[in-house]
């Protein structure tokens, strides 16, 4: 299946609507592709767009001030980050060999009858109380 394009539909005031046409106007394009771009620019980046003022715009397009900011991040975190990924699926995987060995005790407890089990209760109640065990 391909990309299925879907409709937005939404309303503006009457002063928004004129401000908005004039772009489209200027930009010689229709509204819709005013709204398309606006849309593209706002998925590209993550949702992160603001609207800058005419006179903060370079000629080239680009605002004074970088948005969405950049940050460095020093190597050792993403040494750290990418450390704690591996153990992270270390630990998944010996989680799902815990639970593929407890499933497989299940299993064998279940094949045995009940009157192979020999629960600890009732090897209490066989003993007697007065005769004294040595440990040692």
């Amino acid at each position: 299946m391909g990309n299925k394009n879907k409709t937005i539909s939404f309303r503006v005031n009457e002063d928004a609507f004129e401000s908005l046409r004039d772009i489209a106007e200027e930009r010689d394009i229709s509204l819709s592709a005013v709204f398309r771009d606006y849309v593209d620019q706002l998925v590209a980046h993550d949702g992160q767009v603001r609207v800058v003022p005419e006179h903060e715009v370079s000629d080239d397009g680009s605002s004074s001030t970088e948005f969405p900011p950049k940050v460095e991040v020093p190597k050792s975190f993403i040494r750290e980050h990418e450390r704690l990924e591996l153990e992270t699926d270390h630990l998944r995987e010996q989680l799902d060999e815990y639970k593929r060995y407890v499933t497989q005790l299940t299993q064998e407890l279940e094949q045995y009858d009940e009157e192979e089990v020999i629960l600890l209760e009732d090897l209490d109640d066989e003993t007697e109380a007065d005769e004294p065990f040595r440990l040692g």
